[in-house]
């Protein structure tokens, strides 16, 4: 029998659209895992592709959070089972964190648990104003496996994430601003119009200029200041071998409009 598509993708000139679709809750079951992880490689092989928005079909959930109907198969098995099972959940996650793109996650709807996590592994996030977004784990006696307990803390401090996490209490959209969770926060049925907005903006640029600056940020943010520096630098060197940068400073001597060629 074939497998339902719960995960699909668009693309409309240089911007991918990655859509969630597994109503009621677009709950990360097997399939949704599987499909993203399948989506997250063809997109990394599409050098015409310079932004990527990731969001959930319906008004309801941007993703609800994992299938938990199916964590009773994963207990008592061993601890190296219940591991390779958090592996399996990070994988697609961590394809999406690493795409050399920038990435929106435009947060239609609640973003609770594992879509939570998801949403974390965008560089920009937009929720709507009637989102809910945390980490329940903990009501459930366990606490997040797909990334949280990694990439919160680096987003917003590890204060703040351990209180997210230790209480389990989800915060509102406009709470979620207030600490650096979300960048924007607009109404409701417009987080994939502001994402789209700020796509075409960053789709004006060099996409080389983007990626290098994007892996200067991933890669030096959490090293010392200064090996961070030295990142940086070498990613500068990068980009500086680029036909954009030649462009770049060419049109801005000549008063121009640069032709970015993204190469």
């Amino acid at each position: 029998m074939e497998k339902q598509q719960v995960v699909s993708w668009s693309k409309e000139g240089n911007i991918a659209t990655i859509l969630i679709k597994n109503p009621p809750l677009n709950v990360l079951n097997v399939d949704v895992i599987e499909q993203l992880s399948l989506v997250a490689d063809e997109i990394v092989s599409d050098f015409n592709i310079k932004v990527v928005i990731l969001t959930g079909s319906g008004t309801k959930a941007f993703v609800a959070g994992g299938d938990i109907k199916g964590f009773p198969d994963w207990m008592g098995k061993g601890m190296e089972e219940a591991k390779e099972k958090s592996l399996w959940l990070q994988k697609p996650l961590n394809k999406i964190d690493r795409l050399p793109q920038p990435t929106i996650a435009a947060i239609n709807g609640h973003a609770l648990g594992g879509g939570c996590e998801l949403a974390l592994c965008c560089d920009i996030r937009i929720a709507e104003e009637h989102v809910q977004i945390g980490l329940p784990e903990i009501k459930l006696g366990l606490f997040p496996g797909a990334g949280g307990t990694q990439r919160l803390p680096r987003l917003i401090g590890k204060s703040k994430a351990k209180e997210m996490i230790f209480t389990g209490e989800a915060l509102t959209a406009e709470k979620a601003k207030q600490i650096g969770l979300v960048s924007h926060v607009v109404p409701a049925g417009k987080s994939l119009e502001k994402a789209k907005e700020l796509a075409k903006k960053m789709c004006s640029f060099s996409l080389p200029s983007l990626s290098y600056a994007k892996r200067a940020i991933d890669d030096g943010c959490e090293q010392s200041i200064e090996k961070g520096l030295v990142i940086e630098a070498v990613n500068f060197g990068h980009v500086f071998q680029t036909k954009d940068v030649k462009e770049g400073v060419e049109a801005f001597i000549q008063k121009r409009k640069p032709n970015f060629v993204d190469q």
